[in-house]
């Protein structure tokens, strides 16, 4: 992760504070006459903030700005980061990208840790029933596209999104369900790991 300089984490600072007091981020103009700065410069170094994987924002777009990295929250010596939060995966997409999302959630120790890039998945179905893993828990991922044996996975087929586990079998892959009620998915060469379980969120 990059550093950022004083006037960035001002910034940075300022938009998580506005979020936290308002429920929705600052516009572009709104900044700039906080800072007495020109809209220019404000623009400026929300783009360094977000090449840098502080904020995302969508151009041309008011009060797009999403915080990926709140700086104020190391000083309480909790590692803490918002996570995406994956929907319905659009054919032909990046899997992270901005029409696949559906928003990000904030997560702590020990569900993420530091030095690692995760996603989050709402789990549809009853597949994995035996494994422990309801439906409308929430599958934290964390990313990667190689898995080992017994792995729990999140794998991409034919822009289908399916929580498994892996096996490699002579010539194919085998994604098992944790349901005897349901059959195994054969996959060669038209299959994408994605990431493999991580941790699980439930809410009652």
């Amino acid at each position: 992760m990059k550093e950022i300089t004083q006037i960035q984490r001002d910034v940075l600072d300022y938009i998580a504070q506005f979020i936290d007091e308002n429920s929705y981020p600052p516009t572009v103009r709104e900044i700039s006459e906080h800072f007495g700065k020109s809209i220019r410069a404000v623009q400026d170094n929300m783009t360094a903030l977000q090449k840098k994987g502080y904020i995302s924002l969508v151009q041309k777009k008011s009060r797009s700005i999403k915080i990926l990295i709140d700086e104020r929250k190391k000083d309480s010596g909790i590692f803490m980061e918002k996570v995406p939060l994956l929907g319905t995966i659009a054919a032909g997409k990046p899997l992270l990208c901005e029409e696949n999302l559906d928003g990000y959630v904030t997560l702590t120790e020990p569900f993420i840790r530091p030095g690692k890039s995760y996603f989050a998945l709402r789990v549809r179905g009853q597949s994995m029933v035996g494994a422990g893993i309801l439906e409308g828990d929430l599958a934290i991922v964390e990313q990667g596209s190689e898995a080992v044996d017994g792995q729990i996975v999140v794998a991409v087929i034919e822009d289908a999104i399916t929580l498994k586990r892996y096996f490699k079998e002579s010539g194919r892959i085998r994604l098992q369900p944790e349901n005897p009620a349901f059959n195994p998915i054969y996959c060669t060469s038209d299959l994408r790991i994605v990431g493999t379980l991580a941790n699980l969120v439930r809410t009652y």
